[in-house]
This record gives C-alpha cells, structure tokens and sequence, in this order.
C-alpha cells in the first residue's frame, strides 16, 4: 500500500529523518516504537504531507505523492489522521464534528453523513453523547470521536500519532481497546505509542526508530523477545547502562571498580550483583584479556541492568584475534570464577572485534 524510499527531514538545527526506508503492506497494524525525539511523528506528518519531506518517495498505491503534479487532496482522503490533541471543532456537536467532512469531501447528504455518523459512534460507545458539545466529553471520549470522525472517510490507513499520550490513564484503556477492535477488523494503521503492552498485542509488526531511521523491524515477538541491535535492546528491555573504554594497561582501576559500585547502588541493585559485575570486570578485563591484548587495543566494557526485573548482564567487547576465554582458558582460575557467577555467556567474531555477553 505505501512504499518509502529514502526520505529525508530536515529543519534549520535539526534533521529527525535522516534516511527512512520501509514497506507497509494491507491490512498491517504498525506500531512505531522509540525515545522521545526520534522523529516517529514527522514520519507520520510526512506520510500524509502535513510536513513535506526535504527528499525522498513516498508512493501510496504506486502513486508518488511527492510528485508536484500529483492530486494531494484525493490521496489524503485515502489516509485518517488521529492527532494527540484530538482537534475536534469546539463549537459543533459531537454529530456534526463526524458529519462534515463526509457531506463536503464524499458528497453524502446530511441524512446520509447523519446515519453514518451514528453507527460509528455507536461503535466507540458513544452514541448517547452524539448531541453533546466537545467540552462536555472526557479526554478518551473526545479521542474516541475523533477516530470515529476519521472512520467516516472511509480512510484506507488510519495513522495514529500518540493517540493516548494526552490521556489521563484512567482513559487510556477505552481509547486502545477502540483500537484493537480495528486492528481485528482488518484496517490497516500505524500507530506511533508508548504504551508497549498495547504494541506488542495489537501489532503485526514494530519499527523501532532511532538515530533518524527506522534502527530495527520485525514481528513484536522479534523486537520485544529477541532484539538484534543494541539500542533497541536498551529500549524494550528499559536497560541502564554504565560504560567504559580501556585503552591503556594505565588505566584507573580503582575508580572505575568505585564507578561501578556507585552504578548498582543508583540503580538499586543486590550488593551480590554489584560484586558479580565486579568480578567480571576485574577477572575478566583485567586479569585475563588483558594479557592477551597488543601493544595498541581496545575494550569495551558495559554493564546493564533492567528497570523491569532487575537483571544484570555485561557486555565486553574488545579489539585482537578470536579469542573466548571460556573456551581457551577453561582452567584459568580467573576463567573459573567468571563462569561460577556467568548463568550464562555467548562469544561471538565479527569484523575483527570480539563480543562476550555475561548474564549474571
């Protein structure tokens, strides 16, 4: 249904896309996932040309609607837009607020646009409050009419910008289940949320956006289960990191073992944790690669813990040949006292760096 080909965002100090490339196919529920910042709003604003991209194609159908010759109009009217804010008009009825567009824009008679309207109301729950004024509504039933006001365009994709993220949550729950309940209908949607239980359940499949570009998709079982990049793991996994390069045999030992001390306690961790990372970080930094390390090298050292569960791992990632210590040094007493405190590790090769993960 809509293809994008590098596109590109940019304002005077400031470039949120920087190079987004993605396939949205019909009947796809999308959620898009990512710190605040990453520009999973202006992808949204540019799909529907609300912002107009600095370069790029975005093809709706396989209609370029970048192309100046293209009728803008007609291809917004194939895409509903769900705002934040909920832009109802304030001095219309609920009613007439889903009526208007469909008499001025699809030509339906009032008559028409009026039983229209009902029925969709009926749908969110909110029949009952078709001749109420916007005010008189609470958030969620406001939002709620502003995505049955979208619904009576008859939209071919529904594109969602943070739906929920000016609810209290108390009425978060019925703005999503309406949601929900279009995704089992078959619409297609993108939906740009925080709300990660609702992600992962409603979706088909999950962009998470970072660094000006779509960083990694896949299924919500992919992304939220087993993400492959390392920022995206940080982010659904809700990880806090501590860092640090050695570059020199005359590095600080002591203040980095108290920086990593000081990290656990910050992030409230066992003391049995914090000494767990100690260790790693003393046997296997310190006493075992660096002495298989050149003259010129490099180890990155980074402890994570998860503010979902608590759990701790590390990750070191260090410059040299293949070299895993639990396999090379398997006798080393500092080997032996890694693997007493490793419920388990995965050593891997790849362009001339080695990268162990330890989870403790």
């Amino acid at each position: 249904m809509i293809t994008i080909r590098n596109l590109r965002k940019e304002y005077p100090n400031i470039t949120p896309l920087k190079d987004v490339n993605c396939e949205i196919e019909k009947g796809e529920v999308i959620s898009i996932i990512g710190p605040s910042g990453t520009g999973k709003s202006t992808l949204l604003r540019c799909i529907n040309r609300l912002e107009t991209p600095t370069c790029g194609e975005i093809l709706m159908n396989g209609e370029n609607i970048m192309d100046p010759k293209t009728d803008l109009p007609r291809i917004r009217r194939k895409m509903g837009m769900v705002f934040q804010s909920f832009n109802l008009f304030s001095h219309k009825m609920i009613i007439e607020n889903i009526m208007m567009a469909p008499m001025d824009l699809l030509g339906l008679s009032a008559q028409e646009a009026y039983e229209e309207g009902m029925q969709l109301l009926k749908m969110v729950g909110l029949a009952e409050k078709a001749m109420n004024y916007p005010d008189e509504l609470s958030g969620g039933q406001r939002q709620r009419v502003a995505i049955a006001r979208t619904l009576a365009m008859h939209p071919e994709i529904v594109l969602f910008d943070e739906p929920t993220s000016a609810l209290d949550p108390t009425m978060v729950g019925e703005v999503l289940s309406v949601i929900r309940r279009l995704a089992r209908d078959g619409l297609t949607m993108m939906i740009v949320t925080h709300e990660m239980k609702f992600a992962r359940d409603v979706s088909t499949r999950i962009f998470y956006m970072d660094q000006g570009i779509i960083y990694e998709e896949g299924s919500p079982e992919e992304i939220f289960d087993a993400p492959k990049r390392e920022r995206t793991k940080i982010f659904v996994k809700r990880l806090k990191v501590f860092e640090r390069e050695i570059t020199s045999r005359q590095f600080d030992y002591m203040e980095m073992n108290t920086a990593i001390e000081e990290f656990g306690r910050k992030q409230m961790i066992s003391q049995r944790d914090i000494v767990g990372l100690q260790i790693v970080f003393e046997e296997l930094c310190v006493q075992t690669l660096l002495a298989h390390m050149e003259d010129t090298f490099s180890i990155l050292f980074s402890a994570a813990v998860s503010e979902l569960d608590g759990h701790c791992s590390v990750t070191v990632v260090y410059s040299g040949d293949r070299f895993d210590p639990f396999a090379c040094c398997a006798e080393n007493l500092s080997v032996k006292l890694l693997a007493g405190r490793a419920k388990e590790y995965h050593h891997c090769y790849e362009d001339g760096k080695n990268k162990l993960e330890i989870n403790l």
